[in-house]
């Protein structure tokens, strides 16, 4: 039967396991949490590696629009300008400026002839996407994000290399992906962009093969971010124009030329920095990516979300099986290392790892695993306590239950307690005349009144000896008023006796009555025993006092001791004095009383 509820245990175990192992397969692999999750690689993974010298950017900033004026209406021959003065200096030379529409066909014709006079220039141009309704192959419909509308071009069409500059940002605007390449599948246009563009002819320009970087499935390229916003070296377009800066420091280099002023709305929110980014600054970015050969890819979804169950199936069962401080340890490594490896697999494999799905989910298996266990030995702790509830004292139980001290220890305390004693008159004789089965039925009636009447009254049920119960106030723990509670419950066995005397009488013939003894004083309570059988007890003159006083106790009659009465002479108590009484292994008599009114109600008398 153990073995059986052990195996159920065990098996509810492993299907809670598998349910949450299952869920975090499905979050993973749906990437339920995307947005989350991307939050959160922004913050672990993105970390500034140091940019690259050799990209720099020629700024349209502030001091250059307050000297040439409104950025709109500059003729074109200010970017001939700067292309001519930078000269053969630079390796390539990026405009991330769309020239789309025609300026001043002189300015314009002179940007052009400098360009072509260079040979080093990539200007931009930029696909107008649309979303349109399509059929794949096998007639189901589909909604199509990617469908070129048109392809705007720079007024100097293909006479000057192009790349496209459209922005890929994230549903939550953050900009953490670039496509280098598009093919127009109405026409099947292949599209480069602009700084994969900028990259190819940096390399033809220096002689060395480019490097084919990863994409995902997509075939996005994900971002892994050089520096923050004003990173990079950056120039104003006024000062190089002016001649305050020397264009031999742009040898060899790759520059962007942009916008670098707040009001020319070319900035996007990048996951590395709280501040927002120029366009141009991201292109410097994906540059350096290039140049690196550093554009982590995700890790394969189904194959991440595979291995993220089985981690969330095997922590739940570890959680379950260890101690509350070695599992809340397990839960603090495997929580550092997801985070940890994580961060080493983007920075040193070009891997992405969807992070956040483990460290969610291996926080639900600790807190999960906590939860069913305290539930767990909360039941068990139930279960024992219900099943000793019939043994000892229910106030023993429930101290064991508050503090979780199950550990029984032999010992014991002096205390000042109450104690009362209670059995049936004439009980052998009772016995010898009725059967077996009635004699029982008699006792366990009896019991059950003397048992609820000291329960009822916050006492502590110390043993049946026989036909005798004995019980004990102000142990294991302090009870107010213990004295009262004390006689209390003798008026109430008394009070009970007299029904349980008619209905005795009525079934059996047999006349059944009770005799209370009650005393205080100081005991040595505790558990007595040996370390395999122990009884908590109460020992000491004030037990065996009650118990003498009960021996000689008449049929329905209370006897208290002058030491409890001297307690509870003033609070509404009366007796009638019975005098000094010899007792049973004691020298000297004690003076004793019965108890005839408490609470303003009558006590029992002699039946």
């Amino acid at each position: 039967m153990k073995n059986s509820s052990k195996g159920k245990h065990t098996w509810l175990l492993i299907l809670q396991a598998l349910l949450l192992g299952v869920l975090a397969f499905v979050f993973c692999y749906n990437d339920i949490l995307f947005s989350l999750d991307s939050l959160y690689r922004d913050n672990a993974y993105q970390r500034s590696r140091g940019v690259n010298q050799s990209i720099k950017i020629i700024a349209i900033d502030e001091k250059t629009l307050n000297e040439y004026g409104p950025y709109g209406t500059w003729d074109r021959s200010v970017y001939a300008d700067v292309i001519d003065t930078l000269g053969e200096y630079p390796a390539v030379i990026g405009f991330d400026i769309l020239f789309i529409s025609e300026m001043t066909k002189e300015g314009d014709a002179r940007l052009l002839e400098s360009a072509q006079k260079n040979g080093n220039v990539v200007f931009a141009s930029h696909i107008d996407f649309d979303t349109v309704v399509r059929t794949d192959e096998e007639g189901k419909q589909y909604l199509d994000s990617k469908y070129v509308r048109a392809m705007e071009m720079p007024f100097s069409g293909d006479a000057v290399t192009t790349g496209y500059v459209n922005v890929s940002a994230d549903n939550d605007g953050i900009v953490r992906r670039t496509l280098p390449t598009f093919m127009n599948k109405d026409t099947n246009e292949f599209y480069t962009g602009f700084s994969y563009q900028i990259y190819k002819s940096y390399c033809e320009k220096k002689g060395i093969p480019s490097n084919t970087a990863s994409t995902d499935s997509v075939g996005n390229q994900w971002i892994y971010y050089a520096g923050k916003p004003f990173d990079y070296e950056a120039v104003s377009m006024s000062d190089l124009l002016s001649g305050k800066v020397d264009p031999r420091v742009f040898t060899d280099c790759i520059v962007l030329v942009g916008a670098y002023a707040n009001g020319l709305q070319d900035q996007f929110s990048v996951p590395n920095s709280a501040n927002e980014m120029f366009g141009v600054e991201i292109n410097a970015n994906i540059l350096q990516g290039y140049l690196d050969n550093t554009f982590p890819v995700p890790v394969n979804r189904f194959v991440m979300a595979l291995i993220t169950g089985l981690i969330v199936f095997v922590l739940f069962l570890l959680f379950s099986k260890l101690r509350l401080k070695w599992g809340s340890v397990l839960f603090v490594v495997m929580e550092v290392l997801v985070v940890f490896l994580g961060i080493i697999l983007f920075t040193k494999a070009d891997l992405i790892l969807p992070g956040v799905y483990l460290l969610i989910f291996i926080f639900l298996d600790y807190v999960f695993a906590l939860i069913v266990n305290y539930i767990s030995e909360w039941l068990s702790k139930r279960k024992i306590a219900s099943a000793f509830r019939k043994y000892v004292a229910p106030q023993v139980v429930d101290g064991i239950m508050k503090t979780g001290e199950f550990q029984v220890k032999l010992g014991g305390e002096n205390r000042d307690i109450a104690v009362l004693f209670v059995d049936i008159r004439g009980f052998t004789p009772l016995s010898e005349s009725l059967k077996p089965e009635q004699v029982v039925e008699i006792l366990n009636e009896y019991l059950n009144l003397t048992t609820s009447s000291i329960f009822k009254n916050s006492g502590t049920l110390d043993k049946f000896i026989g036909d005798a119960t004995m019980a004990v106030f102000n142990a294991p723990f302090d009870l107010k008023d213990y004295e009262m509670q004390a006689l209390r419950t003798a008026k109430d066995i008394v009070s009970g006796a007299k029904a349980l005397e008619k209905s005795c009488m009525d079934r059996f013939g047999k006349k059944v009555a009770f005799g209370v003894g009650v005393n205080c004083g100081e005991a040595v309570v505790g558990n007595i025993g040996c370390d395999f059988r122990m009884d908590y007890t109460a020992i000491g003159d004030t037990v065996n006092t009650a118990a003498r006083l009960e021996a000689n106790a008449k049929a329905g009659q209370v006897l208290i001791s002058e030491y409890i009465y001297e307690r509870v002479k003033d609070k509404g108590v009366k007796v009638e004095p019975i005098g000094e009484i010899p007792l049973k292994g004691k020298s000297k008599g004690v003076f004793v009383y019965q108890l005839t009114e408490i609470d303003g109600e009558k006590v029992g008398g002699e039946s």
